[in-house]
């Protein structure tokens, strides 16, 4: 299959946090991203079961009705997601959760605030890698 140029390598963006939200929506478009938002833990689960996988995840740890992690687990239990990269997206740097996620399936783990440049550098990172 010859790679087309014009693809936009998908991401599903799950961020309850308006503002945030909007931020990254601005620089993962500005990056070539074609952008999918759900806005909280169910959503997120709703797409998953509706969409075809992404490229890549952002995972928001704390999120309204399920929680990052529930979200990570879920999707790691799903064939067709299996081998989607997650990066986890939080304000909560501890340990624990850091470690929790990775042991969950997460690939990569950023805590908020975050630098932009850093965080399209690593999402580049894996959807190359998954190219």
């Amino acid at each position: 299959m010859e790679p087309t140029t014009n693809h936009k390598p998908t991401v599903l963006m799950v961020e309850d946090e308006e503002d945030t939200a909007s931020l990254l929506k601005f620089l993962l478009e500005r990056a070539s991203y074609a952008v999918v938002h759900a806005k909280d833990g169910r959503q997120a689960q709703e797409l998953a079961d509706t969409m075809a996988p992404p490229d890549i995840v952002l995972l928001d740890v704390m999120l309204p009705f399920l929680s990052g992690l529930q979200v990570l687990t879920y999707l790691r239990k799903r064939d067709d997601w299996g081998e989607v990269p997650i990066v986890m997206l939080t304000a909560d740097g501890s340990e624990h959760d850091i470690k929790r996620a990775l042991e969950n399936g997460a690939n990569d783990y950023m805590v908020k605030p975050f630098n932009p440049r850093e965080l399209t550098s690593r999402l580049k990172r894996f959807v190359d890698q998954a190219a």
